[in-house]
């Protein structure tokens, strides 16, 4: 199938390279010239695990091309991907701004049917709009041609996207046409060989489906920071409680690690949307306003359990953080723990030396000109010296470090573990003071 992918932002080009993968003749655009210069020099603009090397297995093949033009683009899918992205408004609602404008682009070149896929997260109503905005760019040209809109939103964990996309758990697809609906059906035979994931329903339920998915996890995080705070204060070990409540089937044991917060660039912003969306049919969600709430008070928990060991005066003390992604297996820095406890930390006067295996470029990007942060390229650099040790993001070369080691390197022999990486007593062992969430 002939596919146009528009945007090569995080969802367009691993959407666009995994089709491309599966045989499809995949034509990428984007406006942005720079990422189009990198990508045909053999470059990604993004950091996502084994991407790199399936986008170059697919450009060598001819099945995968990147372009700026966009009457070429247009000209070249029966299916129109439009994968740009949704930024969170001043009031927290998402920009359909690019959205609108790829569906007037498409409009105003088509010549044929076209079938218009939203795969950006969108609130529910873009389709209606997507719709809108293609009837009156074919009316400004005297044009009658058929089109499909359709809803197919993205479940795509970063740092897991190719296996996502390559085995997805399901497939969801918005609309009531039946010609869109066998070209999906389709499309997406080659991802359901073993059986069927397609689940076909209107275009607002579609819609509404990735919102409501991504609350659901956002609330599960939450939920167990909540319960970590409370487990404290009574004396509780929260991962006890999670072992306790995750073996019942009906709660499971995903999304029930507590910690310093979520982050990243879909929970956030689409948490925020769901609760403007809500609030604009004139109808509040308390429990996801709730979920917002905690997460903003949770990224600050480690800043407080640092000031009550160290002291709210900073000046002079150097924290030494391991973690700048708000996940592992990614450079995404978005809404990220790591840049509340690093603002934190600089407001009470201190330094901060920080390692991340791949995030250390975004955040120099993130806090340039700031020259009370120092980057290094190993952890245990980033401890040397230092008067004590924050952990932040959950990458695996954290998991199993030399206790001994670091306790000889710092100042003030002490872990503030943001992911409850550790058994307590291991690094305790070691003469370490350890301070996780809601561990005793």
């Amino acid at each position: 199938m002939k596919i146009t992918v528009i945007g090569t932002g995080y969802v367009g080009l691993v959407s666009g390279t995994c089709l491309a993968d599966v045989g499809n003749d995949v034509l990428c655009l984007d406006v942005d010239a720079e990422k189009i210069r990198i990508l045909k020099e053999g470059g990604i603009p993004i950091f996502e695990p084994g991407l790199d090397a399936m986008v170059k297995a697919n450009v060598d093949a001819g099945r995968l091309r990147f372009t700026t033009d966009v009457e070429e683009a247009v000209a070249h899918g029966l299916l129109q991907f439009i994968a740009v992205g949704t930024p969170p408004d001043e009031d927290g609602s998402a920009d359909l701004q690019y959205v609108v404008a790829a569906a007037r682009n498409v409009g105003r070149f088509m010549t044929g049917y076209k079938v218009v896929v939203d795969k950006s997260t969108v609130p529910v109503g873009t389709a209606d709009k997507v719709q809108a905005a293609l009837a009156e760019e074919l009316a400004a040209r005297g044009e009658s041609i058929d089109y499909s809109v359709v809803s197919n939103p993205e479940f795509l964990k970063e740092g897991a996207a190719l296996e996502d996309f390559m085995k997805p758990d399901r497939i969801v697809v918005g609309t009531e046409d039946p010609r869109a609906i066998d070209v999906m059906r389709e499309l997406y035979a080659p991802f359901q060989r073993n059986h069927e994931r397609l689940l076909v329903m209107d275009v607002r339920s579609a819609e509404l489906t990735k919102y409501a998915a991504n609350a659901m996890l956002a609330t599960r995080i939450s939920f167990m920071n909540e319960l970590a705070n409370l487990s404290e204060r009574l004396g509780a070990d929260i991962e006890l409680v999670r072992k306790g409540i995750g073996s019942d089937p009906r709660i499971g044991f995903d999304f029930l690690y507590p910690g310093a917060g979520y982050g990243g660039s879909c929970f956030p912003k689409d948490v925020q949307a769901l609760i403007r969306t809500a609030h604009a049919a004139g109808h509040d969600l308390k429990v996801l306003q709730a979920v917002e709430d905690a997460n903003d008070a949770q990224k600050s928990v480690l800043t407080q359990k640092i000031v009550k060991r160290l002291g709210e005066d900073l000046s002079g003390k150097t924290i030494a953080l391991w973690g700048l992604a708000f996940k592992p297996n990614t450079d995404d820095m978005r809404e990220a723990p790591s840049r509340v406890l690093i603002a934190d930390l600089l407001a009470r006067g201190a330094r901060v030396r920080a390692y991340d295996p791949v995030a250390s470029h975004e955040a120099q990007r993130i806090f340039a000109g700031e020259t009370r942060i120092d980057f290094v390229d190993k952890p245990m650099l980033a401890v040397q010296g230092a008067d004590v040790l924050a952990i932040v993001t959950e990458w695996k070369e954290f998991r199993a470090p030399d206790f001994p080691a670091i306790k000889a390197l710092l100042k003030t022999p002490a872990i503030f573990d943001g992911r409850n990486l550790y058994d307590p007593a291991v690094p305790r062992r070691a003469g370490l003071e350890y301070f996780a969430i809601g561990r005793l």
